[in-house]
């Protein structure tokens, strides 16, 4: 997956995820999200399961932002 193949789908996943938690964050913390929940759902997808194309990309994408979000809201409430 290319870097900015990468950068598109984070941005993507990550306003996804924050959308379905109902977080407001700023553009940067979404898309910074986003591309570290795609690098995390993107390696356990690829250990997991066997998919590929766009749609595996994406929605182990949200997945893993999903999963950062959930992480970062537990944490912030500390």
């Amino acid at each position: 997956m290319s870097l900015v193949f990468l950068v598109i789908i984070g941005a993507a996943a990550g306003f996804i995820a924050t959308r379905i938690l109902g977080m407001e964050t700023s553009i940067v913390t979404t898309i910074s999200i986003g591309i570290l929940g795609a690098l995390l759902g993107g390696l356990v997808l690829r250990f997991l399961l066997v998919l590929t194309g766009m749609a595996a990309g994406l929605v182990g994408a949200t997945l893993g932002a999903l999963v950062l979000i959930g992480l970062w809201h537990w944490i912030s409430r500390r």
